[in-house]
């Protein structure tokens, strides 16, 4: 049976922030990615996601590959995002 490749990606305005992620879940790109650029083999995200295959892997870091600048921005934004919540939640603390 013949899968086009883009049909395992989907991007929805309405989840996960209308960033691309695996069809049928909230595994973003960007959640692949991390991994992958942290050293991890498309078969290792595979055991930290087992309801993903490693055709929709590959497709995840096909696009990262082919469009890499996007996804470095996400990458930089949820970071800032990350970082930002993390000073509002000590001062937040402090002041309890």
């Amino acid at each position: 049976m013949h899968t086009p490749i883009n049909t395992w990606l989907i991007r929805s305005p309405d989840i996960c922030g209308g960033r691309i992620r695996i069809e049928g879940t909230r595994i973003t790109v960007n959640q692949i990615v991390a991994l992958y650029k942290q050293g991890y083999t498309p078969e290792e995200i595979a055991d930290q996601y087992p309801q993903l295959n490693l055709a929709q892997i590959y497709a995840a870091l096909a696009y990262y590959h082919a469009n890499k600048e996007e996804i470095e921005s996400d990458l930089a934004a949820e970071k800032y995002e990350a970082e930002e919540a993390e000073k509002e939640y000590q001062r937040a603390v402090r002041v309890v």
